[in-house]
């Protein structure tokens, strides 16, 4: 256990540039003391002792803004930095060197029974404000971007953007899109093909007119 929470506030130091101390990370971080919390729930509720397991995790809530189901796995050296707002739901697995923002809910749609929740790969970065909601995986080293909704699988080593959210990076490529730029507006084209229809037959009423 010791060897734990030493790996998870070295995982902080190394990931936070306003961390300064082991102290401070210990005793002031809420996101590492919501994971400390939900490894004793997590233990209780392994062991059928679930009214604890709820008892702590509702605790922590309290104590960090930071909701985490006893039932979700987590691996080692989770970062929740900052963390006000975070949800983590029951059937939830997420892999090691996972690092998660503020607002980020990892939960379901409503529509699945069992498996409801994602699974979160191995050094996965999930930001601010972002949704993933199903049961489905994000990929090793992905990205999820600030404020996406992920709705679908995300592939190993991509970057996912968006409401809903879209792979616009794999492998350090970027991926083929839509460019919303240039592509032909219909509605316009539209317009001027009528416009073109007016200026032929004004055309031909000139003529009419002219004999």
């Amino acid at each position: 256990m010791f060897d734990l929470i030493r790996e998870e506030i070295n995982a902080v130091k190394e990931r936070d540039p306003a961390a300064r101390s082991f102290i401070e990370i210990f005793l002031l971080y809420p996101g590492l003391k919501a994971v400390r919390m939900h490894r004793r729930a997590n233990f209780f509720f392994r062991h059928n002792l679930r009214f604890i397991a709820r008892w702590i995790s509702q605790r922590a809530v309290r104590k960090t803004g930071i909701e985490i189901h006893p039932a979700a796995k987590i691996g080692r050296r989770l970062f929740i930095d900052h963390g006000s707002g975070v949800v983590i739901g029951e059937t939830t697995e997420i892999g090691d060197d996972v690092t998660i923002y503020q607002g980020v809910t990892l939960g379901g749609t409503g529509k699945d029974v069992g498996k409801r929740h994602p699974t979160i790969g191995n050094n996965v970065m999930i930001g601010s404000g972002a949704k993933i909601l199903g049961p489905f995986t994000v990929g090793d080293n992905s990205l999820i971007a600030a404020g996406a909704v992920v709705l679908e699988a995300v592939p190993a080593n991509s970057t996912a953007v968006g409401v809903p959210a879209r792979i616009v990076k794999r492998d350090g490529l970027k991926i083929n899109s839509l460019d919303q730029v240039h592509t032909p507006d219909p509605l316009s084209q539209m317009i001027c093909a009528l416009e073109y229809k007016v200026a032929l037959l004004e055309k031909e009423i000139k003529k009419q007119e002219e004999k």
